[in-house]
């Protein structure tokens, strides 16, 4: 069984670039804006999260990864540790939330984190460090970011807004 990062970063194309799929991945949910709109506060079963929470999830990711990606760079020797995501679903007020806020919210993050790796040089990219108890270096951080958001974007398309027309 792969490890965590490597289920996500294995669905992106190992031809792709980091920074263009980082810049061409930003806008993503725009192509889905009507329906996350549309469902923003369906559940498919009472136990999981709403489209609103899905995204509240990705934008806290990608905060946590980027400091991730910046302690690694920067050659952090200290193991960096998981969170539980459940927590902090449970504890985001995503669902008092505009679905606008919340796509304005992962653009600028979004953003931030293309900075941090268009900032980054070739040593720093590829400088390990522990995450999640699991080896890893920015790089693979920057292609997991993708990855993570193209899984909760098919799990959408799957499994909330796969009987609309």
């Amino acid at each position: 069984m792969p490890n965590f990062y490597e289920r996500y970063i294995t669905l992106i194309d190992e031809n792709t670039d980091l920074i263009t799929e980082l810049h061409n991945n930003k806008n993503i949910f725009e192509k889905i804006r009507n329906k996350l709109i549309e469902f923003q506060n369906f559940k498919y079963r009472p136990e999981k999260w709403t489209p609103k929470d899905i995204l509240q999830h990705i934008i806290d990711n990608e905060r946590i990864t980027t400091y991730r990606a910046l302690c690694l760079s920067r050659g952090e020797s200290k193991k960096l540790m998981g969170y539980d995501e459940k927590h902090y679903g449970m504890n985001s007020n995503a669902n008092d939330r505009s679905m606008e806020s919340l796509l304005e919210e992962f653009k600028l993050v979004r953003q931030s984190l293309i900075l941090l790796f268009e900032n980054f040089n070739k040593k720093m990219l590829f400088k390990t460090g522990i995450c999640n108890e699991i080896k890893i270096n920015p790089l693979a951080l920057g292609f997991f970011v993708i990855g993570h958001c193209k899984h909760h974007i098919n799990i959408l398309k799957e499994r909330y807004f796969k009987n609309s027309q």
